[in-house]
């Protein structure tokens, strides 16, 4: 999840737009990246493309065929599970640390979060899926806020990674829970704000392990 940026090169433009594409599922799983057809479409060069696939190969979202090529990276049952299990000990480690050291900044970004993603998963639950990629930003930022005060930017940025691939998974198969996932959503933050981690990691298990049950059960993978 990557901000718009004035300054930013051709490169790193095409790279976050590339990478968007992959992530929200307009890019499909599989899916052979044609050099030619890619330039017409990102307005870039074959050069450019070139290293902006590479860098995606090496984010794991893109796959190198040799002398083939670049197609998306596949998706798999037991890349979802592995992918979930890699964000749960991240998360709930991160969470653990900034529960000790969140501050009166830290709770207001929080709250702020996470009344984003309650109105936008009160659109997904009317049934308006136009909005699936804005619910799915902010259940990011959300799930972000909860663990930006643990002090190291390495971990904020490793837990990113991993959870744009878990998104890649629920994008694909369009997988909200409904009202029960906005409950733990809500419990969650009350966690939070009480610095209760014991039972937010409890929440969080819950969270993660129903989500990819839910994706599982819509038969996409």
């Amino acid at each position: 999840m990557r901000q718009e940026n004035a300054n930013e090169t051709v490169a790193e433009s095409s790279y976050r737009h590339i990478r968007a594409d992959i992530l929200f599922g307009r890019l499909a799983p599989g899916q052979k990246l044609r050099l030619e057809h890619l330039k017409v479409a990102y307005e870039t060069s074959v050069s450019t493309l070139r290293e902006v696939l590479n860098r995606l190969t090496s984010d794991g979202l893109v796959v190198a065929e040799g002398q083939r090529g670049f197609e998306v990276a596949p998706v798999s049952v037991s890349d979802l599970r592995e992918i979930a299990a890699l964000r749960l000990l991240l998360e709930e480690h991160a969470l653990e640390q900034s529960f000790q050291q969140g501050d009166v900044e830290w709770e207001a970004r929080l709250l702020s979060a996470h009344y984003k993603l309650a109105r936008m998963e009160e659109a997904m639950a009317s049934g308006d899926t136009s909005k699936a990629e804005d619910w799915k930003r902010y259940d990011w930022e959300f799930h972000q806020a909860l663990i930006s005060a643990c002090g190291s930017r390495l971990l904020m940025e490793t837990h990113s990674a991993v959870f744009d691939k878990y998104l890649r998974y629920q994008m694909v198969a369009l997988s909200y829970r409904g009202n029960v996932a906005a409950k733990e959503h809500r419990q969650l933050l009350e966690a939070a704000l009480q610095r209760d981690s014991k039972t937010a990691k409890s929440i969080l298990q819950l969270h993660i392990e129903a989500g990819v049950e839910h994706a599982l059960g819509k038969g996409l993978l």
